[in-house]
């Protein structure tokens, strides 16, 4: 079993930053893939980011980010905490919603939500305008 445990919400102002911290109480041997995901109440849980962990290695293979966020967000990783990390800048107010992180087994970094096996509790964001 893997628990998933975010932190770094907040509030904060339009045209600001946060960091979001995704700490995995354990690390598998086989390649797993990283993902934060964000939901607004009333809507389906949408990708925002994702990242291939490979084998017990440091390497990290393709970053993937979806649309709305590009050369805003940066995922991370530090591979000896077993924590990802979502560094959001310039956050504007639809960015307001609640921010998960995920693990998946597959063998490619997945935008859909039902692909991903753990979850973490969530933590929300807040940009006020």
């Amino acid at each position: 079993q893997v628990q998933l445990v975010e932190s770094g919400g907040g509030l904060v102002q339009a045209g600001g930053s946060l960091r979001l911290t995704c700490a995995a109480s354990r690390r598998s041997v086989s390649s797993i893939n990283m993902g934060w995901f964000r939901q607004i109440p009333g809507k389906e849980r949408e990708f925002v980011a994702g990242q291939r962990w490979i084998g017990s290695s440091s390497l990290t293979l393709l970053n993937s980010y979806a649309e709305f966020v590009k050369a805003r967000f940066t995922i991370s990783r530090d591979s000896a905490k077993n924590t990802l990390y979502l560094q959001m800048n310039n956050l504007k107010p639809e960015d307001t919603a609640v921010y998960y992180c995920a693990l998946s087994t597959k063998a490619y970094v997945s935008r859909r939500a039902d692909e991903y096996d753990y979850w973490g509790q969530g933590t929300q964001v807040t940009v006020s305008s």
